[in-house]
């Protein structure tokens, strides 16, 4: 048994503080959204009229992994953009990454298995394996190594508590640290000589700042892969995303998704088809995300937060409020209510260490970003 303590299901405090911050608005008031990684645009134009011209025709179920055109789409795009080729039949189309975890829990562990996640990570890991019956070990990572994960970190953790599978994000949520090819290569090494099943979540890739993003395909076939058009192609409602299986899992999955989900939706299919081939406008997108994640670093590091470079990848900043309070929730709360800026508390990505830090979105326009920073600094004065 693991000796860390049995963690419990709690709120996504991010969705939380969106949901009070609406209701705020409906009685008038003006909010700054900072709160959730959410694209401030809609999806390219050529995604939108597509969509436009299949609505009048009926729409139905569509194969339980996906459409052929999507999946084939989809295979181009990892010929394309990672250099490896990948078959259409190994890509399972899902509703967004969340199906896809789901999918590949009950696909590749036994239940009540163990599966490891850094901490601060993304807080629907942790929720989402309490809530299929698994065990969480969590690996800490620190500002002090720049929020990343290690091969021996990971080695070091399995020694203490054994897992069978690593759910590893580059970019990662909240941190936006990325890995080089190098640090991932590492993390893939290290797991298959434990015999830990690799899981990465390349939700954030397109959203490197320091370079193209690395595929953990392009150095296993072992290792699941799990990605979604919500973020890079500004899809967050649209709920389509995808996997990518080793085969010995792919029919497995195929059932599991039959059963749970039958298949992801047909009009998010059809948008997501037409979006693979309008990077231009991701790139555009990125381009003002690039110019607000200086902008919101400067501006928390002058009002007095304690935040270190510009993140790597991703739309985020997680930022220290050791100056200013020591319950990020109470900090959130009351920024939100006397302030109008809504933002994220530490504590939904680390329920250990997370009191201290609050995470910052900075995917939305670039007047949001200076609006929160004029509110927070009459509101910290």
């Amino acid at each position: 048994m693991t000796d860390q303590p049995s963690p419990e299901l709690k709120p996504f405090h991010a969705m939380e503080i969106m949901r009070q911050a609406r209701a705020l608005e409906a009685a008038g008031r003006s909010v700054c959204h900072l709160e959730v990684g959410e694209p401030g645009a809609p999806p390219a134009p050529k995604v939108r009229e597509a969509v436009a011209r299949a609505l009048p025709d009926p729409q139905g179920y569509t194969n339980a992994t996906g459409t052929s055109e999507l999946r084939e789409a989809l295979a181009r795009y990892y010929a394309d953009q990672h250099g490896v080729g990948v078959e259409p039949g190994l890509i399972v189309a899902t509703m967004g990454s969340s199906a896809g975890f789901i999918l590949a829990f009950h696909a590749a562990f036994r239940p009540g298995a163990r599966i490891a996640i850094t901490r601060p990570g993304y807080p629907a890991y942790v929720n989402t394996l309490i809530g299929l019956g698994f065990e969480v070990v969590e690996i800490p990572v620190s500002a002090a190594d720049g929020w990343k994960l290690t091969g021996a970190a990971v080695a070091q953790a399995y020694a203490k508590t054994p897992f069978e599978g690593l759910l590893f994000a580059s970019p990662a949520n909240p941190t936006g640290a990325a890995v080089d090819r190098g640090g991932l290569a590492g993390l893939v090494a290290t797991c298959a000589r434990l015999g830990v099943r690799f899981i990465s979540d390349e939700i954030y890739h397109g959203l490197d700042y320091s370079g193209p993003s690395v595929s953990a395909l392009e150095l296993t076939r072992d290792a699941i892969v799990i990605n979604s058009f919500s973020k890079y192609y500004c899809m967050t409602g649209w709920r389509i995303g995808w996997m990518v299986m080793p085969q010995d899992l792919v029919r497995r999955t195929e059932i599991l998704q039959q059963n749970l989900f039958i298949s992801a939706p047909t009009l998010s299919q059809i948008a997501a088809t037409v979006a693979l081939g309008e990077r231009d406008y991701a790139e555009a997108q990125k381009a003002g995300y690039a110019r607000n994640r200086v902008l919101l670093g400067e501006g928390l590091r002058n009002l007095g937060f304690d935040i270190g470079p510009p993140s790597e990848g991703a739309f985020y900043a997680y930022a220290g409020i050791g100056r200013f309070s020591n319950d990020a929730m109470d900090f959130c709360h009351r920024l939100l209510e006397e302030a109008g800026v809504a933002a994220t508390p530490g504590v939904d990505f680390d329920r250990t260490s997370g009191n201290g830090f609050v995470r910052f979105s900075y995917a939305g326009t670039q007047a949001t970003i200076e609006a929160a920073l004029e509110r927070m600094s009459a509101w910290l004065k």
